[in-house]
């Protein structure tokens, strides 16, 4: 089964030839590498053009950002599985897309969602989150699994579009509540520890962000006719760290 991977990037120089030798390392032999650069000026684009041999799509041009970049990628992606890995992520192992492929030939399902790690810069273990109890319904409640633990098929976007580009930092929140309530797709959890990130990030910084992050989440139900708690979104933090955090 030919797994896509797609990372997108814009001045990554720092962590990305780590993302791209992750991907490289990986035991399944099926896997289809698409880089998609938002138009770096720092030393990123030479650190890709040392791999490009054994990347199979790569292109570098300004872009209306990360979620722009996503759908660029989607697009020209020939894989059965969608698979994301941000620039300054990494495979937790190298058999995650062997198992990954397992998984999806036995289980022939439309996603799978699994679990990640959050790191320190210096790489020390902070967080792990899992998805182990989570179902679709609390997306309601402000929860989603860990976006780069999911696979989907490629078939998913075709049908029922890409990430939509209105959304800042949720984007991924609204595809997810769009896949899973709206159109009801058939889904296992993995059990696979797909991926390694550094703590921060775009929707995960501070008391201003989790404002917007929390009006986007309702926007997201909304636009789906999901109804929802605008309480019990408001206070998911409570709960997170209660059942998110192991």
């Amino acid at each position: 089964m030919k797994i896509s991977i797609i990372t997108v990037c814009f001045n990554s120089d720092k962590t990305i030839e780590k993302t791209i030798q992750s991907v490289l390392n990986q035991t399944h032999t099926e896997v289809e590498y698409i880089i998609i650069d938002g138009g770096s000026t720092d030393g990123t684009l030479p650190i890709i053009r040392k791999y490009e041999n054994q990347i199979d799509y790569w292109k570098s041009e300004p872009d209306k950002g990360l979620y722009d970049a996503m759908n660029k990628g989607i697009e020209v992606a020939n894989g059965s599985l969608i698979g994301i890995l941000n620039s300054d992520d990494t495979f937790y192992s190298e058999d995650v897309l062997e198992r990954i492929s397992k998984l999806h030939s036995e289980k022939n399902v439309d996603a799978s969602v699994g679990d990640i790690v959050q790191c320190g810069v210096t790489g020390e273990l902070k967080r792990v989150f899992t998805a182990r109890k989570w179902v679709p319904k609390q997306l309601t409640q402000g929860f989603m699994p860990p976006h780069p633990s999911i696979f989907f098929k490629k078939k998913l976007f075709e049908k029922h579009g890409l990430y939509l580009l209105d959304f800042k930092i949720a984007a991924d929140y609204e595809i997810i509540t769009r896949f899973f309530l709206k159109h009801n797709i058939s889904w296992v959890y993995s059990g696979i520890v797909t991926t390694s990130m550094l703590m921060g990030g775009v929707s995960s910084s501070g008391i201003e962000s989790y404002k917007k992050i929390t009006k986007e989440i309702q926007r997201a139900l909304t636009l789906n006719n999901v109804p929802f708690s605008r309480v019990k979104i408001s206070l998911r933090f409570i709960r997170k760290i209660k059942e998110c955090l192991v």
